[in-house]
């Protein structure tokens, strides 16, 4: 019913013939591969990877990744590419834009029905400001994907990691009350999300009911943990960083309810992928630590899926 993937990033230095085989090897359905631009220079982590370059998609590069793909019976569950396309710096802006219509129409090529990525944000700004901008800038982008019959996944982490994304984060798909003002500019069933429940928990929302709430537009999942911890947040408060009370952690590690949660994707019958999403900076020492967590995620992840 559910199809068990993950999502590349956390394999940088394989190739895409690597990362297929290794899902195949390892009893994975699917992946989520990241086709960020070659040469970016974004070097947050898990950022700048490219398994697949939708700027070369030649005919023959595309028959050889189908061919990969029918060899191992996986699929690829969405392309990924995750820039913030609100970003204050107009120039810098324009360019996540393009290249996230090139994902789209990338995806159109090689048959992937999602792009996952992120709203943006520019953080000093309000959240009514960035909803105006979002209307200005987002029809553009939900036009190609509708021409392309592609759905949009965003993903909705706030983006806000580091003190230079202070106070707002840079992705503005935060909540459900954004998800509304969204869905309200632009109506088309081609935007949807790409749903993390973490990140429902450390701004202290419910993570199962978005799933009955917006299930016609569940597009994708991403399944990662996360721990918060009460002690550190009773101390700095929730206007701290939010790394300060809270860490990603495995499926199962943290405080998530994946028993309701899978419970609830049966409930509203859906059918998509189920991706995990490694960030759990326990697991980050080798590459062994790495392939670790991911089979440690698929092992616990198992009970679920049948």
């Amino acid at each position: 019913m559910l199809k068990l993937g993950f999502v590349s990033a956390i394999l940088p230095d394989f190739g895409f013939e690597h990362v297929v085989s290794f899902a195949a090897n390892h009893g994975f359905s699917c992946v989520e591969v990241m086709c960020w631009p070659k040469g970016n220079a974004d070097n947050r982590r898990y950022a700048g990877v490219t398994h697949i370059d939708v700027d070369d998609l030649t005919d023959k590069k595309i028959a050889d990744i189908r061919y990969t793909l029918r060899e191992s019976k996986v699929t690829i569950s969405g392309l990924g590419y995750y820039p913030n396309p609100l970003d204050p710096d107009q120039a810098k802006a324009e360019f996540y834009v393009e290249h996230i219509k090139h994902v789209i129409r990338g995806a159109a090529k090689l048959g992937v029905p999602v792009v996952n990525t992120f709203v943006g944000r520019d953080p000093a700004r309000s959240i009514q400001d960035n909803l105006k901008q979002f209307a200005d800038v987002w029809p553009g982008i939900v036009k190609v994907a509708e021409e392309n019959n592609i759905k949009i996944g965003i993903e909705n982490c706030p983006m806000f990691f580091t003190n230079d994304e202070w106070p707002g984060g840079k992705n503005l798909a935060i909540s459900p009350a954004v998800w509304d003002r969204m869905f309200e500019i632009i109506p088309s069933r081609a935007l949807g999300l790409n749903y993390d429940p973490s990140h429902m928990i450390w701004q202290m929302m419910d993570e199962i009911k978005p799933i009955y709430q917006y299930k016609d537009r569940l597009h994708h999942i991403h399944l990662k943990d996360v721990k918060l911890y009460r002690d550190k947040l009773d101390r700095v408060g929730i206007m701290a960083n939010p790394l300060e009370y809270h860490s990603p952690k495995l499926p199962g590690l943290g405080d998530v309810n994946w028993r309701a949660f899978f419970a609830a994707l049966t409930d509203v019958r859906y059918r998509g992928p189920v991706v995990i999403e490694v960030e759990d900076k326990a697991y980050e020492g080798s590459l062994e630590d790495v392939q670790s967590a991911i089979l440690t995620s698929r092992n616990f992840l198992r009970q679920f899926l049948g």
